[in-house]
Order: C-alpha cells, then structure tokens, then sequence
C-alpha cells in the first residue's frame, strides 16, 4: 500500500470518528485530504474501494439515511470502533514480553514491537525484555523465511531449488506449504512435495535462489490432525566435530573469541580464531550473521556455505 493511499484511510477513519453528526459523500470529499484532487467520478471509485478496505480490516462504517436529505451520511461510531479494555495477569504480560523478545530478530520483529508498544500506551504492564537476565531470540536469518511464511498464511503452494543432505545438487521442488517449524535452532518447511507426491520436510538454510508461488491464495489445504513437528523429528544427521578458522577482525565479535577453541593475534588488523563446528549450514548462518568482521578461511565446505547464505541473502 503506499503513503499517500495509507495517509488518505487513516485521514478518513479519523474525520469519520471525530463528526457529530453522519458526514455526507461530499463532505468527507472536501474534509479529507486525497479525495479534493478528484473529478466525480474518480472521487466516487475511490470512496467506494476506501470504504470497503476499512470494513474488510474490520472498521465499521455506518451508512445513515435521513428522510430529510438526498445523500446518505456516513460515520464511525466509537463504541463500536473502540476495543474494550485489556488486562492482562502478570504470567500473561511476561510471555507476551518474552515473545515480542523472540520474535526481535526476525521478520515478525516490527509487528510484535508494535503490539507491544500499543499495550503499553493503553496502560498494560509489560515486561521489559532489557531488565532480563536471559536474552531470547529466534534466529530466522535464512532468506527463504519471510516467502515461506507468507505463503503459510496465504495458504499458497510455491516453488524453490533444494540442496539435498550430503550432496551439491540442485533439484526444484513444488510444495504445498503446511507450516515453517523450528527445531534445535534450524528452521524447517513441513508441507506435500507435488513432486514426489508425498508429505516433506525441508530446512530452509538448503534452500537457494529465491522462493516464488504458484498458484491462487487459499488453494492449499492443510491435512486435518497434521503434526507439523512430528513432520520434522527425524534424527538429525550424525556429523563430526571439525575445525574452522575464521578470520576475526580486531576489536570486534567477542562472544565468538570467547566461544573459540584459540584466538591468535596477527598483525595485518585481522585475528584468527579456530572454531569447533559439526553442521556447515548452521556454522554459516552465525558467520554471515557477523558481516564483515569475519572471513572463514577453511574448511572449504563451512567457506561455500557462507558464500551461499550471502548470495542468498543478495538475491
């Protein structure tokens, strides 16, 4: 939606709850801005179309008919319009804090910010995720998360290219998306593979390229008493321990120094640092996460994989 048409629904929604009295079609063409650029006709489709996107997102507007006049007024009435106070147990308060401080890192963020940031200004207690001795958060850095997660709630199949385990190829897979569920710190798409017309699990750091839909919203049905989780509860795959050396940048990342097996000093403005690792895939996501102030010199399997997620994140 653009700034002008958001500014023109919020212009409206506010003239029509501050009037005393039903505002006729032309009134509210004078009174709100956006609307007096318009010929008629144009003004009249774009009352319409306004009208019905306030009620779809569920703000009611009232049509009042007086016998006395030839136009039909309209307005918002408050009580209706106004939600009824919300109180919330302390207990309740505290998971709605932890779980705006999950949430904080990924593409959820500036929604659960919001909610919270609306509760508080209506007067309920949150807690302050600053004054906790644990930090929570939900690492959903891979770039196919945001499209996936649209697509669950559109209830829309989609397709991508897959990296198998184990192996470099490709493959294009259409999937019918169910849910996104995360599992000891990696993130997994549960839906029916078209392709191998079977239900699938998929992790989402194997996934390249871009994430694109198919098909009309609302066509994908999800199974009746589906357990999304059982879905992805296969053992994970038996990995050895390895070493990375990563390139650290001086005066930079010290929870990774401090997570390091050895840190030596060099001399060229660069430290580096030998890191115990098992998956590549999660190895990389922490990396790229680091930006600039980390290279991965070795083993070339955990380099790729940073090289992957960063031209990921690109496309």
């Amino acid at each position: 939606m653009s700034r002008r048409k958001t500014e023109r629904l919020l212009n409206l929604v506010i003239c029509l709850l501050a009037t005393r009295r039903p505002l006729s079609a032309e009134q509210i063409r004078h009174a709100v801005p956006g609307y007096d650029r318009e010929g008629d006709e144009a003004f009249q489709r774009m009352f319409e179309r306004d009208k019905n996107e306030l009620r779809e997102i569920g703000i009611p507007i009232d049509v009042v008919r007086d016998p006395w006049e030839d136009e039909p007024g309209y307005r918002i009435e408050r009580a209706s319009y106004e939600l009824p106070e919300i109180t919330l147990e302390p207990d309740e308060a505290a998971v709605l804090g932890l779980a705006a401080q999950v949430w904080q890192r990924a593409s959820l963020a500036e929604a659960a910010s919001g909610a919270l940031l609306k509760l508080r200004a209506g007067g309920v207690a949150t807690d302050d995720p600053a004054g906790g001795a644990l930090e929570l958060r939900v690492d959903t850095r891979d770039p196919a998360f945001p499209a996936l997660w649209n697509a669950v709630r559109d209830r829309r199949a989609v397709r991508f290219d897959y990296r198998g385990a184990g192996s470099e190829s490709v493959r294009g897979r259409t999937v019918e998306p169910w849910g996104v569920v995360s599992r000891r710190g990696r993130w997994y798409l549960a839906g029916f593979d078209r392709d191998r017309a079977a239900p699938r699990a998929f992790r989402l750091s194997r996934i390249t390229g871009q994430v694109t839909t198919v098909g009309r919203p609302g066509a994908v049905e999800v199974p009746a008493g589906v357990d999304l989780r059982d879905m992805v509860g296969f053992p994970d795959e038996a990995m050895e321990e390895r070493v990375a050396v990563i390139r650290v940048r001086q005066g930079t990342c010290e929870g990774l120094r401090q997570l390091a097996r050895a840190v030596y000093p060099g001399t060229d403005g660069w430290d580096e640092a030998e890191l115990t690792f098992a998956d590549p895939e999660r190895l990389a996501g922490w990396m790229a996460s680091l930006g600039s102030d980390v290279e991965v010199a070795g083993p070339p399997d955990a380099r790729e994989a940073v090289i992957r997620r960063l031209k990921g994140a690109l496309a």
